[in-house]
């Protein structure tokens, strides 16, 4: 029997421009992605047992085939004819359906984790081709730094290195759903396009650059997001925004004392879940 344990990393959206819809039905996006240091944590462990099996600490993340980690682990089985046991644990620290990426994460997690534990011998681009059968965001878990996502998230371009960022992550645990939001955005033709700054200087620099359009969905349905929009900028971040569809949001701050004074303040007399982290 051999294990390992991995940390699977929270992503933010510093940007997410819907371009335009696809006859496919999906979009054609534009996005900086960035991780940061809100972690579900995966146990990996071989067994006699034929078969994958996986249990989630979290109530709402289902176990077995239907958890994104058992496909991911089937998918890479599959691909290299591995046919012994897999055992997978996950701790969920990540909120679900929160715009962070975390079942994504855990999917690429899983990808990565197997390759090393069973000496299967996947490349980088290997492990790419298979994860964007899995999702969208997938891909960038894999990729492991700041990238520019183009296509539905799967078209991957480095970034220049980002500037350390404290991230205080805000989710007001209201449950919001992804086809749900790309369903009601109203796309008219196809988006004009900003131009990129060849770097990022600060944290003031990139908060210069914020945007996603899916808060024009969003926040008119979920006016509590705009809130902690507000909440976090009068606390002193040097921007907030929405984090993929939401409903995280998420407040960029130069110091870990001042995101810590945020979160100690934003977290009095609610329920909300707020988390300081890094950015990774």
């Amino acid at each position: 029997m051999a294990t390992v344990t991995l940390s699977a990393p929270a992503k933010i959206n510093f940007l997410l421009d819907v371009i335009a819809k696809r006859a496919d039905g999906y979009h054609d996006l534009r996005m900086i992605m960035q991780r940061v240091s809100l972690y579900d944590d995966i146990t990996l462990t071989t067994t006699s047992t034929p078969g994958i099996q996986v249990t989630s600490s979290s109530r709402g993340a289902p176990d077995g085939p239907k958890n994104i980690a058992w496909k991911a682990a089937r998918a890479l089985c599959d691909a290299t004819e591995y046919h012994e046991g897999i055992k997978i644990d996950i701790v969920k620290r990540i909120p679900i359906a929160a715009g962070l990426g975390g079942g994504s994460s855990d999917a690429a997690t899983v990808l990565m984790g197997l390759n090393e534990l069973l000496h299967l011998g996947q490349t980088e681009q290997e492990l790419l081709e298979l994860g964007r059968t899995l999702g969208a965001d997938v891909p960038f878990f894999i990729f492991k730094r700041p990238a520019l996502a183009e296509g539905i998230g799967e078209i991957l371009t480095p970034l220049p290195a980002m500037p350390h960022c404290w991230i205080l992550l805000v989710n007001p645990r209201v449950h919001v759903a992804t086809p749900w939001v790309y369903r009601s955005l109203q796309v008219v033709g196809r988006k004009e396009l900003n131009a990129l700054p060849k770097h990022f200087s600060s944290p003031e620099h990139i908060a210069t650059y914020l945007a996603n359009d899916l808060e024009a969905v969003t926040i008119p349905a979920f006016p509590v997001i705009a809130e902690i929009k507000a909440r976090l900028l009068a606390l002193g971040a040097v921007g907030a925004m929405m984090s993929g569809s939401g409903p995280t949001v998420f407040g960029m701050f130069n110091s870990h004392e001042s995101a810590e004074r945020a979160r100690s303040a934003i977290s009095a007399g609610s329920d909300w879940f707020a988390e300081v982290t890094e950015t990774v």
